[in-house]
């Protein structure tokens, strides 16, 4: 077992981690094989996912600086020999909510790149003319191709999303300088642009054609994040007294990839986790942005369709001001990961969407439910649990009748996500997964699909649903009884209850709660 050394919480530099005895897993033979197979990439993951030690990685790595990768992998690979210069730009920091302040920023960042690689602006230009100036001149100066890394290429864009005509002005002043890189491949030697999002290449990268996207593919699903086996080596000194199957169950489970790919945690998570010492939403709770629950509420969204939403490859990559699909949106941003991917005919690639952990799938049922009519969640969820330990199903039924009819009249009134059929079943979803539940949405058997199956404190509860305004009375319980969906859990020796739950649109309201054993 390795030594401890110290959480590389917040640390993005290479050096820093490096020197300072951080835990460090080696991501240069990732590394090795992008720089062998291309010149120009362009990499999306969500937040806090390694993005910018990346970048740096790769800096370093390009100006040659062989001290700090002694005893990686690539150390006897690199020509140490030849040292290549960095422009970097990053677009991470602070909030930009005009065209002016970013031109401001962008200028301010090629000016301190000129200062770091000794070059002059020799006369007055534009942006574009700025930025192709920097790369002519420190091609010609340093006598190697220049290397262009921008981490965050588009935070000023998401950062004003909710706001389409500022975000737009962002994207035209992002366009205006990334559209320099078309020209200027003569002087270039790599190119790197990471962020959460896939821009259409039309609307901000300018006829930048031979810009690689990697993020879905299958070389490069661990180059940022952890695996197992990194959690099992260069960690092992901090896994004792957790539960190693339980950091898996919470924080692994991403992937850009079909189920054949290895699946990788957050780092941010795990860090966490390893100095807390406790379970808790550390990724959720600091990199959720604002507009991705807003946009859901107004969307109406039917949320236990996000353990299985199916979608093209090609509405993963439609994300633009005007355009966002939710597929993308939730993909890109990390709250729904790959599960399954197939091609059911030649060159047509369909997704297979889920929640990538517990921690997601807890944290973002938990945002949603108030946007979803109900009041004092947290109260409400304590309840639930309560009754589930007790395993109270009479409780359990006044508990619903009483969620439901707090439901606000004025939300009805005012919200579009009401007059969606399956917002009664969103809501008892929400509800449950909110609290962190084991629970499968539509449970394939040899006779059909039971509704939701939860599998808490050794029992199991399948429920079926029905909207009495389009099934009679009193025939969700029948049709689990008559369709026998039990019979595949009764192996596992838990008690099964059998749950029918009936709602009325009219009423607004669960009219039937029936419960049998199974």
């Amino acid at each position: 077992m390795s030594a401890k050394r110290k959480l590389p919480i917040g640390v993005q530099t290479f050096a820093d981690m490096v020197n300072g005895e951080y835990y460090y897993v080696d991501k240069t033979p990732q590394i090795r094989r992008l720089i062998d197979q291309g010149k120009y990439y362009f990499l999306s993951r969500p937040r806090r996912f390694g993005k910018s030690l990346l970048v740096d990685t790769l800096k370093e790595l390009f100006e040659a600086n062989e001290p700090l990768f002694r005893g990686l992998y690539i150390h006897d690979k690199w020509d140490w020999q030849v040292r290549h210069p960095v422009i970097r730009l990053s677009f991470a920091d602070g909030v930009l909510q005009s065209r002016d302040a970013l031109d401001e920023r962008i200028r301010d960042q090629l000016f301190v790149n000129r200062q770091r690689l000794g070059i002059s602006l020799t006369r007055d230009t534009d942006i574009p003319g700025e930025f192709s100036a920097l790369i002519r001149q420190t091609h010609q100066q340093y006598g190697q191709r220049v290397v262009v890394l921008i981490d965050e290429y588009d935070t000023p864009i998401l950062d004003n999303i909710t706001e389409p005509d500022v975000a737009r002005e962002l994207r035209e002043g992002l366009k205006n300088l990334y559209s320099v890189l078309k020209d200027a491949d003569p002087h270039l030697q790599f190119c790197l642009l990471t962020g959460v999002s896939k821009f259409s290449k039309v609307s901000l990268f300018s006829g930048l054609n031979n810009l690689r996207d990697i993020t879905l593919s299958q070389d490069y699903t661990t180059i940022c994040g952890y695996t197992d086996v990194d959690l099992d080596s260069v960690f092992a000194p901090e896994l004792t007294g957790l539960d190693r199957a339980e950091i898996k169950r919470w924080y692994n489970g991403y992937r850009w990839g079909d189920s054949s790919t290895t699946s990788v945690y957050n780092p941010f998570d795990v860090l966490l986790l390893f100095q807390e010492r406790k379970f808790a939403p550390y990724w959720f709770e600091t990199a959720t942005p604002a507009f991705l629950v807003k946009l859901l509420a107004e969307r109406g969204l039917y949320t236990p369709q996000f353990e299985k939403l199916q979608t093209e490859a090609e509405l993963l990559g439609r994300f633009d001001v005007d355009e966002i699909t939710t597929e993308a949106l939730l993909f890109q941003t990390g709250y729904l990961t790959a599960h399954q991917v197939e091609e059911p005919m030649t060159g047509y690639w369909l997704y297979t969407l889920g929640y990538p952990n517990r921690e997601v799938e807890s944290s973002l049922n938990q945002a949603l439910l108030p946007a979803l009519g109900v009041r004092e969640s947290p109260r409400q969820r304590l309840s639930l649990f309560r009754l589930l330990q007790a395993n109270d199903m009479a409780g359990l039924e006044k508990h619903f009748k009483a969620l439901y009819a707090s439901l606000p009249h004025d939300w009805y009134r005012n919200n579009p996500i009401a007059q969606y059929e399956g917002h009664y079943a969103s809501v008892f979803y929400s509800h449950f997964a909110a609290l962190g539940l084991d629970i499968v949405v539509e449970d394939a058997s040899n006779v059909g699909k039971i509704d939701m199956s939860v599998d808490f404190n050794g029992h199991l509860y399948l429920f079926e649903f029905k909207v009495v305004e389009q099934v009679p009375e009193g025939k969700a319980l029948q049709q689990i009884k008559d369709k026998g969906y039990a019979e595949k859990y009764q192996a596992q020796g838990k008690p099964i209850h059998l749950i029918g739950v009936e709602f009325s649109r009219e009423q607004r309201q669960v009219v039937a709660f029936a419960h049998e054993m199974g």
